[in-house]
Order: C-alpha cells, then sequence, then structure tokens
C-alpha cells in the first residue's frame, strides 16, 4: 500500500501529473513575472538552483538583469550553471539575511523552488524564510514560488493563463 502523505493535492491525480501541472505553472508564472518586471533594472533572484531549468530560463529572458543563485552546493548541468561571481553560496538561512546588506530591496523578481515531497514540511520553511525574503523585493517587484508563502507587505496575485491554482504562486510588492 502506497502512503499518501506524499499526494498532496489529489487522489485523482499521479505524481507524473502533479509535476507537470508544477512545471506548467512555473513556465507560466516566471514568464508572466518577466513580462511584468521588465522595464525594471533590478537583480533577479533563483533561489534553490537544482538542476538549474529554471535559471536557464530567466538567464535566457532577462535581457540582461543579472541572476544571483542561493544555494547550499552547485550540482547543476553543466549548461545550466551560473557563473561563480553569481552563485551566494551556503543556506539561504544564513545568505538571505546577509543579502539584505548588500542589495537591499532591490530584486525585480525572485523565484523560489525550495520544497520538498513533503507538504507539511514545505509549509513549515515557507513560514520560516518569508520574512527573509521580503526585504530584498523592490517595490513592484514580483515574487514567483512553488510554495504559498507568508509575506506581510506583498500581495498574493491571480496566477496568468495556463498556471494551475495552488501549484504556483505570484506576490507583487
Amino acid at each position: 500500500m502506497v502512503s499518501r502523505r506524499y499526494f498532496p493535492v489529489s487522489e485523482n491525480q499521479s505524481r507524473l501529473d502533479l509535476f507537470i501541472d508544477r512545471m506548467v505553472s512555473q513556465r507560466a508564472c516566471l514568464d508572466y513575472a518577466i513580462r511584468q518586471t521588465a522595464g525594471m533594472t533590478g537583480p533577479v533572484f533563483e533561489l534553490g538552483l537544482g538542476n538549474g531549468r529554471t535559471y536557464h530560463h530567466l538567464v535566457q529572458h532577462m535581457d540582461g538583469r543579472p541572476v544571483y543563485v542561493f544555494e547550499r552546493a552547485v550540482a547543476s548541468h553543466p549548461d545550466s550553471t551560473p557563473p561563480e561571481d553569481h552563485v551566494i553560496l551556503g543556506d539561504v538561512r544564513d545568505t538571505l539575511p546577509a543579502s539584505v546588506e548588500r542589495f537591499g530591496a532591490s530584486a525585480s523578481l525572485i523565484h523560489a523552488d525550495l520544497g520538498g515531497h513533503n507538504r507539511e514540511k514545505n509549509d513549515k520553511f515557507a513560514r520560516f524564510v518569508s520574512p527573509l525574503i521580503e526585504p530584498l523585493l523592490a517595490p513592484g517587484g514580483l515574487m514567483v514560488s512553488s510554495d504559498r508563502m507568508y509575506f506581510e507587505g506583498l500581495t498574493e496575485m491571480p496566477l496568468p493563463e495556463g498556471a494551475v491554482e495552488g501549484r504556483c504562486f505570484i506576490y507583487r510588492r
């Protein structure tokens, strides 16, 4: 018998369906955020590099805005590995507060895909990390996350066409 604790949305959806919904939603939300912040000049922050797919997507569409990656250890595909001077290495619990001093509230776009397969653990981490992310976002900037976040000064936005409710979230300062 399979445990249902790792099937967060519906017993009618397979894990493959959930993954596809998340990827389609992530791309729709990132493309929306890229368009909405196109007139901004601040850096873009990618929280969690993983294989580097979303980093690669962001770099291809940012029109010159620098993309900084926050990651514990770089293990991405070679085509999706950022230059060393754009990697902020370490645990985000330490690197995000330190980055407020370096960057201030200048990020035009922040993307976070930090969670794992445990919904309760993801929610607990989102509650902890939200106040560390919020001071980095510029006025008018957007935050895109695969998990619901908990911000005091950001507004949750409606999802763009093509995104699946509950699979991605957008917030604006």
